[in-house]
């Protein structure tokens, strides 16, 4: 068998779409949306003598002084059970590195290690594809390294919450408080929809990567992901809208009828600590939505969430929104839009994309991202990580330096 870097759209999507592998970290449309980042993407297919596709693969090929090397996010997409193939695909990944002057070529499989308890340890009798990870170095791949933060260009740890089920009974599995956040959220009656601004995102996506202190992604890459994703269905988005003015006139409203009834001495005894405190949260909610008077009659978009949904899987990809958001519990509110979403639309899961595998780290707050995910009760899950197969070792071993001086010198 040989590789070859050449399929069709149509080649490419129709094998993708038959395995049962597949991921939109591998998706045709992923390739094209990622050249608004400035890569290049190459798809690549495992081939017989018959020109039959028994593999493909979605690898961003990247070249420095006439090398190259390869990243394939969460691929291949092939049987991963079939040891003869996977060795069939070594010994051609190895000679197409060759005949490409490729250094090496990165692997993420989108397989599962283990599933895991709450402290991070792999539950017995669950999932083990250990004997993949002993298979994959036995042909030749290099082990990345058992990952536990956001080391590696994927999470290595992610949340997934089984949408088979009742809506019902996926609350259940929900923390109590933040399922009670989600509640809260009617109180301010956001508009929920699927419309997708680029604009709007890209400005919302900024300002949390300001306030974080991280780089996002250029406006054009958000354009052709829209573009790319919806040619095929692939995507939904959870846009939520505010509406200040109703909601002042709506808190004005109950405040002054409170008061009233306060006043005029309508409220037991009993009760009034619990309207003293209601009294709390309707001054704060005229606070904080005062600066917004009359400035938008027509809503205000705070929150986008993007979900790309690929063969009954849907994930939580990008998340933008602003302190409105926050305020009103929208984001909690996306999430479990989201959901509901998944569910009726068949899927067997939502995957929440990413999260720690120490629960009880303290570096740049990913505890608490790992806290947050887990309240929505998923299932905690450990991937088997990057490996690679490496055909120039020496310069594989040098090439960081060489790339680490060659900018520093491009930057004088």
């Amino acid at each position: 068998m040989k590789i070859i870097n050449n399929l069709t759209e149509k080649q490419y999507k129709d094998f993708f779409n038959k395995s049962k592998y597949n991921h939109f970290l591998q998706c045709y449309a992923w390739g094209k949306a990622s050249i608004g980042k400035g890569l290049k993407p190459v798809y690549l297919g495992l081939v017989d003598e018959q020109n039959k596709i028994h593999a493909v693969c979605l690898a961003f090929e990247k070249e420095k002084f006439n090398l190259k090397y390869y990243y394939a996010p969460r691929g291949p997409i092939i049987d991963f059970e079939n040891k003869e193939l996977l060795k069939e695909f070594s010994i051609a990944l190895k000679k197409y590195l060759k005949e490409n002057n490729g250094i090496y070529f990165k692997i993420d499989p989108g397989i599962i290690l283990h599933i895991l308890d709450e402290n991070a340890n792999p539950i017995k009798d669950e999932i083990n594809n250990e004997w993949l990870h002993d298979y994959l170095i036995d042909l030749g791949f290099k082990f990345k390294g058992y990952t536990k933060l956001f080391e590696a260009n994927q999470p290595r740890f992610t949340f997934r919450i089984d949408t088979k089920r009742e809506i019902e009974e996926i609350e259940k599995s929900m923390n109590k408080t933040y399922l009670k956040t989600i509640k809260r959220s009617y109180n301010y009656d956001l508009e929920i929809n699927d419309y997708f601004d680029a604009d709007i995102f890209y400005k919302l996506m900024k300002d949390i990567a300001n306030k974080d202190n991280f780089n996002g992604f250029p406006k054009e890459f958000y354009d052709n992901f829209n573009k790319e994703f919806t040619k095929d269905k692939n995507v939904k988005y959870v846009t939520i809208k505010i509406y200040p003015d109703k909601i002042l006139k709506k808190t004005e409203d109950e405040l002054k009828n409170i008061e009233e009834k306060l006043n005029n001495g309508l409220i037991p005894d009993k009760k009034k600590i619990d309207t003293e405190n209601i009294i709390k949260r309707l001054q704060k909610d005229i606070e904080v939505f005062s600066p917004y008077k009359n400035k938008y009659p027509e809503g205000l978009i705070s929150l986008i969430l993007i979900c790309p949904i690929i063969n009954n899987k849907m994930w939580t990809l990008y998340i933008g929104n602003n302190s409105l958001a926050t305020y009103t519990f929208a984001v909690n509110r996306a999430y479990y839009e989201a959901i509901k979403i998944a569910h009726n639309n068949n899927c067997d899961f939502i995957d929440l994309f990413g999260t720690s595998g120490d629960p009880n780290t303290n570096v740049k707050n990913y505890a608490g991202i790992h806290e947050y995910k887990r309240k929505m009760g998923g299932t905690y899950i450990e991937f088997i990580g990057e490996y690679d197969l490496v055909e120039k070792p020496i310069i594989n071993k040098i090439l960081p330096l060489f790339i680490k001086i060659y900018r520093k010198f491009k930057k004088m």
